[in-house]
């Protein structure tokens, strides 16, 4: 007797239905796309028990005849592939024949269906896979397609579900996904008869993108565009105090399709470097159009996962496009403060003209290189003459008058803030002549001192101070492999460490604004921190983790007094970065609190 046998067709169904039905979202999925597919203009999802209970989705698309809709219970039965060149130029979201089959498989099934040319429909009834009953029915052209106690015919699968709530929040994630595709179609989502979602269809898509994200993010959205031959991106991104803690809320698209891509959403978390904390993630929606040639969406049977021809390529498009409109948006609005000379922060105004700020062509103007905020005492520094284009270097505030230069922000910089004081040591309390704005000393300093470290690197002149003893640190042997790549590196801004034998260090110098006292700490930190991020192909981003440390390391902390001078100075610096709003970290350098806000606390306005 023969040992291999062909699987009888209810049990290979369910075994496809294992591939393409994961949960009920999958299922929601998969039926929402074929009324896209379908041309629908209207969409009405129903939900009950999570989906366990009930699923039903009816559109008024184009519907089918009664032979289409018994061949599309068939496996592999579809209207979209013709030849095997079809499969590498997909354009619509179903295209396998397996959806319709495989979730009749595990459920008890109904479809009803009436074609346009056609005066009545069809109704045909489905129960684990078993077509039970075919039928004439009225029916409104379109389709509706209901699936009852999914899983039913296997317990297993239906063990492994969820809670109802969590289910019920895929299934609102992957509505909210179709939603933001196609905004020009009217999406429903109803939840045990109660409707929880409405989406009216709208031209703008940016009223899409607001409905979906959030009423409130949507004065914080900003458009992101940009093309190359390979490429079409675009979207909005919101502002970097928008979070979430998952990427649940990061929407991307390619060609239409919702997918879940590391390199896609990599490249939209790298283009918010600097902005967000750890562990946070931002608010976007990001469409991509590539040639279909350069997509292939046949990677996994749910379609949720694609490759792409070209992936270095789209990410680092996805880096500067993201990067570039945060930076743009970030920019403080602020008129400048109109403050009377008699009010007792007055003392505060005499700081000096030193001016610096970069120009919309990306040329940054010189300024000049003396310290800002001195920190504790150091051993004696001798820095180098500025060149053209270097980022403003931290100034004393007993330092020469810089020459005047052209304010291309006008009265909208940081510096135009009026300060009023520090509070708790650690604020700079300033005002803009209608609002307050407060300034985290440390996160503005760390930041002056990233961006500089940056540009001495780039610039071949890091500012450094020799030990007269070296210092050594010894290491795990994962921080000492990942350092040893590093190490040419760390030079170039000033760390000079080399190998001492084993995973031995010794640290011969360090960037002059350090403390000499603090070496130790600092290489061990960089280390371990490049050993836990060590995720990427390559180790810029731990390179860019050991400036955050030296960096954290060198500005002054909090609980450190500040006179006006040097108060005012800072702000004249941070306002010359290129990314004044936030520490390297993606804390807030400031924030701001309206008139209006402080007006309703102490209940002058209701």
């Amino acid at each position: 007797m023969a040992r291999i046998r062909i699987l009888p067709e209810t049990l290979s169904n369910k075994i496809a239905a294992g591939e393409v039905v994961e949960r009920p979202a999958s299922v929601v999925k998969e039926l929402v796309e074929n009324s896209l597919d379908a041309n629908a203009h209207r969409i009405r999802i129903a939900i009950e028990n999570g989906g366990r209970a009930l699923i039903q989705v009816a559109d008024d698309g184009d519907g089918m005849s009664p032979d289409d809709a018994l061949l599309c219970l068939e496996r592999y039965a579809t209207s979209k592939i013709r030849s095997d060149a079809d499969l590498f130029a997909i354009g619509t979201l179903g295209f396998r024949g397996e959806a319709l089959p495989s979730i009749a498989a595990v459920s008890r099934f109904n479809l009803i269906s009436r074609a346009r040319d056609r005066d009545e429909g069809c109704e045909i009834q489905v129960d684990g896979g078993t077509i039970r009953r075919v039928t004439a029915t009225g029916a409104p052209v379109g389709t509706m397609l209901t699936v009852r106690s999914l899983f039913y015919n296997t317990p297993a699968r239906r063990k492994f579900l969820k809670t109802v709530n969590t289910e019920m929040s895929h299934i609102g994630d992957v509505v909210a996904g179709m939603g933001l595709a196609w905004p020009r179609v009217g999406f429903q989502l109803l939840n045990n008869q109660r409707r929880i979602k409405n989406w009216p269809a709208v031209n703008d898509p940016a009223e899409r993108v607001a409905a979906v994200l959030g009423r409130e993010v949507r004065p914080h959205l900003h458009p992101v565009h940009f093309e190359a031959d390979y490429l079409k991106l675009t979207g909005w991104v919101a502002h970097s105090r928008f979070t979430r803690s998952t990427s649940r809320a990061v929407f991307v698209f390619v060609n239409g399709r919702m997918v879940r891509d590391r390199t896609i959403l990599h490249g939209v978390l790298a283009g918010y470097q600097g902005r967000l904390m750890k562990g946070q993630y931002p608010l976007a929606a990001v469409f991509l159009e590539v040639p279909p040639d350069q997509v292939d969406v046949n990677v996994h049977p749910t379609k949720h996962e694609v490759r792409l021809g070209r992936a270095r390529q789209v990410h680092n498009g996805l880096v500067q496009a993201v990067g570039a409109t945060l930076a743009a948006a970030e920019k403080p609005i602020w008129q400048g403060a109109q403050v009377s000379m008699s009010q007792p922060a007055a003392a505060t105004e005499q700081a000096g003209e030193a001016r610096s700020s970069y120009a919309t062509s990306q040329k940054p103007l010189t300024t000049e290189t003396h310290r800002a905020i001195p920190p504790p005492p150091r051993p004696s520094q001798s820095l180098s003459r500025p060149v053209p284009g270097a980022p403003p270097e931290p100034v004393p505030a007993t330092a020469l008058k810089a020459p005047r230069q052209q304010n291309i922000w006008s009265e909208n910089r940081l510096e135009s803030l009026h300060v009023i004081g520090q509070f708790a040591h650690t604020y700079i309390v300033c005002e803009t002549g209608k609002d307050l704005v407060l300034v985290d000393q440390h996160a503005a300093h760390e930041r002056i001192y990233f961006e500089r470290l940056k540009y001495q690197s780039a610039a071949g002149r890091p500012a450094v101070q020799q030990l007269l003893l070296p210092e050594t640190v010894d290491l795990g042997f994962r921080e000492a492999e990942i350092l040893d790549g590093l190490l040419d590196d760390l030079t170039a801004h000033g760390l000079e460490v080399g190998r001492f034998g084993g995973n031995t260090f010794a640290i011969r110098a360090i960037p002059a604004f350090l403390s000499a006292g603090g070496a130790e700490k600092i290489l061990r930190e960089i280390a371990e921190k490049a050993a836990i991020h060590d995720t990427a192909p390559e180790l810029g981003t731990a390179l860019e983790r050991s400036l955050y440390v030296m960096a954290c390391h060198g500005a002054i902390r909090a609980n450190q007094r500040l006179d006006g001078k040097q108060m005012k100075i800072m702000l004249e610096q941070l306002g010359a970065c290129r990314n004044p709003a936030h520490c390297p970290h993606g804390r807030p350098t400031w924030i701001e609190i309206s008139r209006r806000e402080l007006d309703k606390r102490f209940r002058r306005i209701v």
